[in-house]
């Protein structure tokens, strides 16, 4: 079952573009062979927030023994990881370092599991006054789905990533192997299986409270984005001296800034989204107000 579609910004960077393509991709996978599955509850594109953290998960799959994080990379080189863990990939012929989407989606679990223990017992009922199993005991697992034009040089990978990094086409069937749902909730249960599950009110109230508590963006009209603007008095800080008020705006050659009246440095404006991290911002000015402009996410943050 979808519980949220993957929702398309308006983005221009070709990188942006093709992850965005990539994302798109593994929903439609998602869509196609689980939409109709009364068991497996699908999340694309969910943000939250927690304990002044948050976290974009590309893909979410909630199923009665667990849970399944799914970060979507779009490679369409060769990928290589080496035994300290260290991504590398090729573009047109040239080598370059990336980051670990393991180590993004662990710690992108790390803070869900932190945020649905935190409410388990407003999410997890009691049964005949005994206190249910919490999330710790669950399955947790994490899956790195990529294009599926890329090439995985399987044989420098450390057999734990190779695990569970897999090619678009073939998601469907890691996902389906991790679950090991098999018949168990269409036509008999296996008995033989001893891993402690949520029931089907466990499973509404878990995805109930994810979907309440995610971010949500509000359309007028079903086609004109309502634009809220955050402030933050304290957005803007001198690089060198931390100074968060005493500051004059100005503009010059590489765009707006501030200039520090206690120790005269220029620090730019433009910073990455507060939102989605991403670098793909820019400064508007209107009379005396600037703002910060997201073309990823639409974020808008007023920053003076």
């Amino acid at each position: 079952m979808i519980l949220k579609d993957k929702e398309l910004q308006n983005v221009k960077a070709a990188n942006t573009i093709a992850g965005q393509k990539q994302e798109q991709d593994i929903a439609f996978y998602l869509r196609r062979e689980f939409k109709n599955h009364p068991k497996v509850f699908v999340i694309n594109d969910y943000k939250f927030s927690f304990n002044d953290e948050t976290a974009q998960i590309d893909h979410l799959i909630v199923y009665p023994y667990g849970f399944i994080l799914i970060e979507s990379k779009s490679i369409t080189g060769e990928v290589t990881v080496n035994e300290f863990g260290e991504w590398s990939r090729s573009s047109k012929a040239k080598w370059s370092g990336m980051p670990s989407p393991i180590k993004q989606i662990e710690l992108q679990q790390k803070l869900l599991r932190e945020f649905l223990y935190h409410h388990r017992e407003k999410i997890l009922n009691k049964l005949f006054g005994i206190k249910q199993q919490s999330f710790g005991k669950r399955c947790w697992n994490n899956l790195c789905a990529i294009s599926s034009n890329s090439i995985i040089n399987r044989e420098s990978i450390p057999k734990n990533i190779s695990d569970v990094v897999v090619k678009s086409e073939f998601l469907i069937d890691k996902i389906n192997e991790v679950m090991k749902l098999e018949k168990s909730f269409f036509e008999k249960v296996i008995i033989t299986d001893t891993r402690p599950d949520f029931n089907d009110e466990e499973l509404q109230s878990i995805t109930n409270f994810l979907i309440d508590n995610g971010y949500k963006k509000t359309i007028k009209n079903e086609t004109k984005k309502l634009e809220k603007v955050k402030t933050n008095n304290t957005v803007l800080k001198c690089k060198k001296c931390n100074e968060a008020s005493n500051y004059t705006a100005q503009n010059g050659r590489y765009g707006y800034f501030i200039n520090c009246n206690e120790c005269n440095t220029n620090t730019p404006m433009k910073m990455p989204c507060n939102q989605c991290h991403s670098k793909n911002t820019k400064v508007s000015k209107k009379k005396e107000k600037y703002t910060l402009n997201c073309s990823d996410c639409d974020n808008k943050l007023a920053i003076i």
